[in-house]
């Protein structure tokens, strides 16, 4: 496990707009809390978002290949908006343009590391993970 970052560290990172989210909880619409016992994460650069996040709740789509399941993508093609919300709290909201499923990915982070992350998606129920940012591991 990776030290937790300090307040400062967060506030870098935050600044920067280039973290790693580590999922550690998912909570589906529809759904009690569940705790992820593999590596779910996304990475945020400025030029990439990287996300390998799983899935549960409902569809409105059926999904035509099974291996599509997850939250799982690479976009280089977003707006990405970041709101202090008070001296140690930041929202970060990033939309993929050149994602077909998700539409929004909103990110509530926390001066001592910790973070929450909704997403918004197209044809499924929105899901919560909680977890912690990094720095991205070079």
């Amino acid at each position: 496990m990776i030290a937790p970052l300090t307040s400062v560290e967060v506030k870098n990172v935050v600044d920067s707009s280039q973290f790693t989210f580590v999922a550690e909880r998912v909570t589906p619409l529809r759904g009690s809390t569940r705790y992820l016992t593999s590596t779910y994460d996304v990475t945020v650069k400025k030029d990439t978002i990287k996300s390998y996040l799983p899935y549960f709740g409902r569809a409105y789509q059926a999904i035509l290949d099974p291996s599509k399941g997850a939250i799982e993508f690479v976009s280089s093609n977003f707006s990405l908006n970041k709101t202090d919300k008070n001296n140690n709290e930041w929202q970060i909201i990033i939309e993929p343009h050149d994602v077909s499923d998700v539409q929004q990915l909103a990110f509530d982070i926390f001066e001592n590391g910790t973070a929450t992350l909704n997403v918004v998606n197209t044809h499924r129920d929105p899901i919560s993970f909680y977890g912690h940012i990094e720095k991205i591991k070079e």
